[in-house]
């Protein structure tokens, strides 16, 4: 039995994590941001989604790292939750499609 090593599937899979986890960063930073400046927030709800997407890390390294909605235990236990799941579903996606035996 040999084992054979998919380079494309390995880096669509953390290139798409990548991506989302930044999005959701970046996402987090703009809203911290129009928080202070009292302007046009982005709502809660498209931060949820991006985090069930895949982007919860990136939502707990804002949390984290910029201080925002980090008092909040709907966005605490949503991020956390789909952080773990996602890198679950990451590590199965790369076990079944990187790594592959004959």
């Amino acid at each position: 039995m040999e084992m054979y090593f998919n380079p494309t599937a390995l880096a669509i899979i953390f290139g798409y994590y990548a991506i989302i986890n930044i999005i959701l960063y970046v996402t987090m930073v703009i809203d911290k941001k129009r928080a202070q400046k009292d302007g046009w927030r982005i709502p809660e709800k498209n931060m949820f989604l991006l985090a069930v997407l895949g982007g919860g890390l990136g939502g707990l390294c804002a949390m984290v790292f910029k201080r925002h909605k980090n008092r909040h235990m709907d966005f605490i236990l949503v991020f956390t939750t789909t952080a773990i799941l996602h890198m679950l579903a990451a590590f199965l996606l790369i076990g079944k499609f990187a790594f592959t035996f004959n």
